[in-house]
């Protein structure tokens, strides 16, 4: 029998999710996702369990996304594998952001899309020098979804519409400089960390404080005042303008990059973002990301971005619209369009009426 793809099980007083597919980055699919629900929910009300921890087997990283290539799939067919999957993903996105025990995610190596997804609800977020944090789906035509709409609009400095558009990837450092992640420990502590939090699950700030350190300065700290020049624009049109007119190399880096992705998902990830900063609830934020979500998964720059980036590795999607301006106006009404009341996301019972326990220590 092959081994399962999370690791389920309690230590003395604490829950452990393992995710445990290495040869796929432990990319997230519906089961993994529905297998951490269930026992979020049996330990949500278990008096025994005092706290839960979230990690990865291995050493090639925490999480890289979710099944990419089943989505393209069922994109290209009638979609429904893979709104199946959103569905099930933000639910357990929403169950996280309001679990009222203390949950530790260990941001160890790659933490990109879905484990972003299930790391930025977590109270305590463990980065390490390994850490490579990135939402890059604007490359493949999707969008920073599992409520990137809300934690990357409440970055300082309008640091997440830079990570949202350009999808830059940031290590350990910068995350904690721009609360991403509320520690930072070597990744060869994490042994220690993990058994200290185990024996001491109502004590984590004092279980994880031996291990962790303050970077002294953060790279992008640096470049903080040119990314709020640069991308607190009123448009994508208004960010590409400011870059094209700013002579550093840094802005001209930026503004190449920007040319790689999909003009249609830099424009629906703007849109997102402006409107996430506005919602009153994460709840609110993942109804919407399930919408975008459920109409993008099988419009053309998905299918050909996964073809160009994943599949045939050319690097060269031939992306549809072209151009910022053929991305029109009633285009993103479109995509962000409700849908009939019966195929609307909904959380889980309860699920968002536990307390804030994980909101940042």
């Amino acid at each position: 029998m092959s081994a399962p793809e999370v690791l389920v099980g309690v230590e003395g007083e604490v829950g452990r999710l393992t995710l445990n597919r290495p040869a796929a980055l432990h990319a997230l699919t519906t089961d993994m996702c529905r297998r951490m629900t269930e026992a979020l929910l049996a330990w949500r009300e278990d008096p025994r369990v005092r706290a839960v921890i979230i990690d990865h087997a291995g050493e090639r990283g925490f999480c890289a996304g979710g099944d990419i290539r089943m989505l393209a799939e069922s994109g290209a067919g009638d979609g429904a594998a893979a709104r199946e999957f959103f569905f099930t993903e933000y639910r357990l996105n929403a169950l996280l952001f309001d679990y009222h025990k203390p949950v530790v995610a260990v941001m160890d190596g790659i933490t990109m899309g879905g484990g972003v997804g299930i790391a930025m609800p977590a109270k305590f977020r463990i980065a390490t020098e390994r850490t490579a944090f990135a939402m890059p789906e604007t490359g493949i035509g999707l969008f920073p979804d599992v409520g990137g709409g809300w934690h990357l609009s409440r970055l300082q400095r309008h640091a997440g519409m830079w990570l949202a558009l350009t999808g830059a990837r940031i290590k350990a450092d910068d995350c904690f400089a721009l609360k991403i992640a509320t520690h930072v420990v070597p990744a060869a502590d994490l042994p220690a960390l993990k058994a200290a939090v185990v024996a001491e699950p109502a004590k984590i700030p004092d279980a994880i404080a031996p291990f962790a350190h303050d970077p002294a300065s953060a790279p992008l700290e640096a470049r903080l005042a040119d990314i709020d020049r640069l991308f607190g624009r009123e448009s994508v049109e208004a960010i590409v303008a400011a870059l094209e007119a700013d002579p550093s190399d840094w802005a001209r880096a930026q503004l190449e990059t920007l040319k790689t992705k999909s003009p249609q998902t830099l424009k629906v990830a703007f849109r997102q973002l402006a409107t996430g900063a506005r919602l009153a609830s994460f709840v609110e934020e993942m109804r919407m990301e399930y919408r975008i979500a459920a109409r993008v998964v099988g419009r053309h720059d998905f299918l050909e971005g996964v073809r160009a980036v994943i599949v045939h590795k050319d690097n060269a999607p031939a992306w549809r619209p072209a151009s910022l301006a053929g991305v029109t106006g009633a285009m993103l009404d479109e995509i962000f369009a409700p849908p009939p009341p019966a195929e609307e996301w909904t959380p889980l019972p309860d699920a968002n009426a536990a307390g804030l326990a994980n909101q940042d220590p």
